[in-house]
Formats: structure tokens, C-alpha cells, sequence
């Protein structure tokens, strides 16, 4: 098949299982990395904003649920879309390959005009409603209607370029978001500070990044350099088309868009406890967190074809191995992320705030929020190996153990037996971290090692 010239064939049933998972994942922990400095970047130019950084990077951050909920939309339609994409691809029917992909663009543009209207209409509102205060509103409004305008561009970059890694252009995928981090890194300190624009420019900067990124995804799935193309004719919505990929990408979406609802419940628990200063602080716990599991969610992406092949090849041995190597990785990171922030949070908060009071008041929050953070790398091993097996509805389950059945309840249930309320919000996460681990390892001990009786 012709798409053998540009993606590279990897030998996923006899190769060093070690070599290969880091071959694989490298490229996906770079990409993972590189997707999350959009925002990360524009946090750490506003936390530093001369006089009134505290307040605009609070108001910045309860914007994430939005762009979160923008992501999960792109999510919605693409990790269905691709995927199946790939699957007629492997069937040799490249036709229908590119009616999904044309479908899956003209529904992206759809939903991208949606959220936009939606989001400019009602944007200030569900922003008071999701923990801003009257000290931080006009930041969050400010940063929130410039970066609305942007969905579009959000929309095509992230949900098309989920069409070029399904082809095995893993390096092309890679630039998409490099070319747009790059370009956010240049534009925040010129637009905020040369200009003078302060956080709109942060805004400003994000989307004109998001623009060139979504420019490069529609150019090179124009381009001969794609196997498949975008061609109008296929970009009439047709519902046996669309109807599955949206299916299929339901799984993803949900787990994005319950990030969103988490953040929502933290910030507006923190405001009621503890004010401005705790939002603040959620802000950049939030952060810590999200960067700390870019490169967990890279390994497992690395990890998944190995194991998938090899259990479909019936070589349990060396899905055993990857499953193994993968642990290993994965606690060990995690083992990283907590010594750091138990006994050198300032690493972490230094990089979004120099603020005497948001400083001090994160550096025990940290301490509470990351506690369990030590054991998390099982949750993500076992939990993304699931997927990697075919059995994405407990994976799904035990994420949304983890966030809907225990961590929002215990938002609003621990308040009620602690006099600290704020201290009760943030032990509401090390909690829910600890019994979701030793469900998820419980659950997967029991289901491996009835795999490995029923293969051997």
C-alpha cells in the first residue's frame, strides 16, 4: 500500500519489547508535551503580569473547564473518525477512508461555529458560574472572548491531525504541535508585553498559534504528501457516516469533558472556602497535574500497539513484558513527580507565580493535592492496558470512578468533617487517587491473570 512510503513498518511481534516501547512512545510523549504549553505558557506569561498577575492568573484559570470542553468537541469527532479511518485503510477501501475524513471536517466546522455563537453569548455567565469572582471575571471574560473566536482553529488542528497520525505520519503529527507552540511561545511575550496587551494578548497569541497549526493539518491533508485528502465531495454530513465515528469517539470525549466538570467543582468549592488565593492555587495545581501526566499518557501510547499485537498475535509473554516495562516506567515517573512536590514545590509554583501569598498558600496545598500522586503511575498502566487489550469499557469505568463516583462527591461530602474546608477540597483528590488505584490494580491483577491461564 502506497502508505508504506511515509509511515515506517516497526516489527511489533519480534523486536526488543524495551526498544520498542521507547521508540514508539518517544515521539507521543513529545507530542503530548508540546500540545500542553498552548495553555501552560500563556499561565505562566499571565502569573507573572507586573501588579496584578495573582488575580489574572486566577482568572485565566477558570477558563481551562472551557477549553477543555472545546477539546472534548474535537475529541468527539476525531478519535472516532480516525480510527476508522485506519480500519478501512487496513481493508484496502481508501474511498471510504476519505468520505470519513470529509464528513468528520464538515462536522468539525459545524461544531466549531456552535461553540463559538454558544460561548460569546453566554461566555461571562457560565464563567461566574464556574468559580470566577468579581476580582477575577473581567481577566477570565477577557482571555475567554478572544480565545472563543479561536475555536475553529482548535477544532481543525486537534481533530484533523488525529487523520494524519492515523496514517503513520507520527512525524508530520508531531510538528503540527510544535509549529503551534512555538509560535505561542514567541507571540505571548511580544503581544502581552511589547504590546501592551496584557491577557487578551495571551489570547490573542494562542489562537493565531492555533491558526497556523490548523493551516499546516489542512495543507498537508490537501497536499499529494497525504494519502488520504480532504475532498469536498465527501464533506456533506451523511449519518451513517458520521454516526459511528461519533459512537466511537464517545469514550474520549466523556473523559475529557469530566476533566472539565472536575475543574468546575474544585473552583467553585475553593472560591466558597477560601476565596481568590485558593482558585489561584488550583490554578497551578491544576497545571502541576495536567504536565505531570503527559508523560504517563505518552508511555501507555507506545505501549498499546505493542501489546495489542502481541495479544492478538496470542504471544502473551511479551505483552507480560511490556505490561511490566510500562509499570515500572510509569510508577517510576510518578514516584518523581510526588518527591517534588513534597519536598521541592517550589520548582513547580515558581514557574507560574512570584506572588509572596499565592506562593506560600500553594506550597501546602501541593503537598495535600499531589499526596498520592506517588502509586499513580499503576492507575494509568493498568487502566490505559485495559484499552490495549480491547476492554475499553472498564477502562472507561474505572476513569470514571476515579472523577465522577469518588472525586466530585468527595469535593462537597469531606468539607462536612474538617474544620479547614480548603484543606477537606484538596485531600478530596489524594483520597479518590488512593481507592482508585487499588481498585484499578485489583480489577486488573484478577483479569490478567485469568488471561494469561486462558492463553497458556
Amino acid at each position: 500500500m502506497e502508505i508504506k512510503k511515509q509511515a515506517k513498518e516497526i516489527d511489533l511481534g519480534t523486536g526488543s519489547v524495551g526498544k520498542l516501547l521507547f521508540k514508539l512512545a518517544l515521539p507521543a510523549i513529545t507530542a503530548q508535551i508540546i500540545n500542553v504549553l498552548y495553555n501552560m505558557v500563556d499561565r505562566m506569561y499571565i502569573g507573572h503580569l507586573p501588579g496584578e498577575g495573582a488575580n489574572a492568573l486566577t482568572g485565566v484559570g477558570v477558563t481551562f473547564p472551557v477549553i477543555m470542553a472545546i477539546s472534548a468537541f474535537a475529541a468527539l469527532v476525531s478519535m472516532g473518525g480516525a480510527p476508522r479511518a485506519s480500519i478501512m485503510l487496513g481493508k484496502g477501501r481508501k474511498e471510504e477512508a476519505e468520505h470519513i475524513l470529509g464528513n468528520c471536517t464538515a462536522a468539525l466546522l459545524i461544531v466549531a461555529f456552535a461553540l463559538t455563537l454558544f460561548f460569546q453569548i453566554f461566555g461571562r455567565s457560565i464563567l461566574l458560574m464556574f468559580g470566577a469572582s468579581g476580582n477575577t471575571i473581567e481577566y477570565g471574560w477577557a482571555y475567554m472572548q478572544i480565545y472563543s473566536l479561536g475555536t475553529v482553529f482548535v477544532q481543525l488542528s486537534l481533530g484533523l491531525n488525529a487523520f494524519i497520525n492515523a496514517q503513520g505520519y507520527a512525524k508530520t503529527g508531531m510538528l503540527t504541535v510544535l509549529i503551534g507552540a512555538i509560535s505561542n511561545i514567541i507571540l505571548d511575550p511580544i503581544l502581552m508585553f511589547g504590546f501592551h496587551m496584557g491577557v487578551r494578548g495571551a489570547a490573542l497569541a494562542t489562537i493565531i498559534s492555533q491558526g497556523i497549526s490548523a493551516v499546516w493539518v489542512v495543507c498537508f491533508l490537501l497536499s499529494g504528501k497525504s494519502y488520504l485528502n480532504i475532498k469536498p465531495r465527501y464533506m456533506k454530513p451523511q449519518r451513517d457516516i458520521l454516526a459511528p465515528a461519533i459512537a466511537l469517539g464517545a469514550a474520549p470525549f466523556v473523559m475529557q469533558f469530566t476533566e472539565s466538570i472536575l475543574n468546575i467543582c474544585f473552583n467553585t468549592s475553593l472560591l466558597k472556602y477560601g476565596g481568590d488565593v485558593a482558585v489561584g492555587a488550583m490554578t497551578i495545581l491544576g497545571s502541576v497535574m495536567q504536565f505531570s501526566m503527559l508523560p504517563l499518557q505518552g508511555m501507555t501510547q507506545g505501549a498499546q500497539p505493542i501489546i495489542s499485537f502481541n495479544f492478538g498475535a496470542g504471544k502473551i509473554g511479551r505483552v507480560d513484558r511490556a505490561f511490566r516495562i510500562l509499570l515500572a516506567v510509569c510508577l517510576g515517573f510518578s514516584s518523581l513527580i510526588w518527591a517534588v512536590s513534597m519536598f521541592a514545590p517550589g520548582l513547580f509554583i515558581a514557574i507560574f507565580t512570584q506572588d509572596a501569598g499565592l506562593t506560600a498558600f500553594s506550597t501546602w496545598a501541593i503537598r495535600i493535592y499531589m499526596a498520592a500522586s506517588l502509586i499513580f503511575g499503576a492507575q494509568i498502566a493498568c487502566q490505559q492496558t485495559f484499552i490495549a487489550l480491547g476492554n475499553s469499557k472498564t477502562s472507561l469505568f474505572l476513569a470514571l470512578l476515579r472523577k465522577v463516583i469518588l472525586l466530585i462527591p468527595l469535593i462537597y461530602i469531606l468539607p462536612n468533617f474538617f474544620g479547614d474546608k480548603v484543606f477537606a477540597v484538596f485531600l478530596a483528590e489524594p483520597v479518590a487517587d488512593a481507592l482508585a488505584v487499588c481498585t484499578t490494580v485489583t480489577l486488573f491483577t484478577a483479569s490478567f491473570r485469568k488471561l494469561k491461564r486462558t492463553k497458556a
